[in-house]
C-alpha cells in the first residue's frame, strides 16, 4: 500500500446538488414512470425532463450567452491570476455560466483588490471569507 500518494488539486464535484418540491400527483406520475421502466429513478427523470428544455430552447440560451458576453463553462481564478491583475492595475469582472472557481488560497483582502463584479448563472465555488468580501458585487 503506498502512503505518500497525495492529492495535488481537491477535486472539483461536475455536480450541484438542488431541492425542488412537486406537487403529489406530479411526483405519483414521475415514480410510475420510474415504475414502468421508462427511467431508472427520479433523478433520471429529471435530468431528462431539463436537458430536453434546454435542448428546446438551445437557441435563446446560446443568443443571451453572447448578448451578456458569458464566459461558459468551468472558469478557475488562482492566486496567480489575481495578483497578475493587481500588478497590471486591472480589475476583473466575473461573468460566468457554469462554475466559477476562486483558488482556495486567495485572500479576501486580494479579491476584493481586485474583482469588480462577480455574476454567475451556475455555481460560484469560495471559501466563505472570498465570498463575503465580495457580497457586495456579487450578482
Amino acid at each position: 500500500m503506498v502512503d505518500n500518494v497525495r492529492e495535488l488539486r481537491p477535486r472539483i464535484p461536475d455536480t450541484e446538488k438542488i431541492t425542488i418540491n412537486l406537487g403529489y400527483v406530479d411526483l405519483g406520475q414521475v415514480d410510475l414512470m420510474v415504475q414502468e421502466g421508462f427511467y431508472s429513478n427520479r433523478t433520471d427523470f429529471i435530468r431528462t425532463a431539463i436537458r430536453n428544455q434546454l435542448e428546446r430552447h438551445a437557441d435563446v440560451v446560446k443568443q443571451s450567452t453572447v448578448r451578456k458576453g458569458l464566459d461558459l463553462g468551468v472558469r478557475n481564478y488562482s492566486r496567480e491570476d489575481l495578483e497578475a491583475a493587481r500588478r497590471a492595475g486591472e480589475m476583473l469582472h466575473i461573468n460566468v455560466l457554469g462554475l466559477a472557481t476562486i483558488a482556495q488560497d486567495v485572500t479576501p483582502e486580494l479579491a476584493g483588490a481586485t474583482i469588480a463584479s462577480v455574476s454567475v448563472l451556475g455555481a460560484l465555488h469560495a471559501t466563505p471569507a472570498v465570498k463575503a468580501a465580495l457580497s457586495d458585487r456579487t450578482r
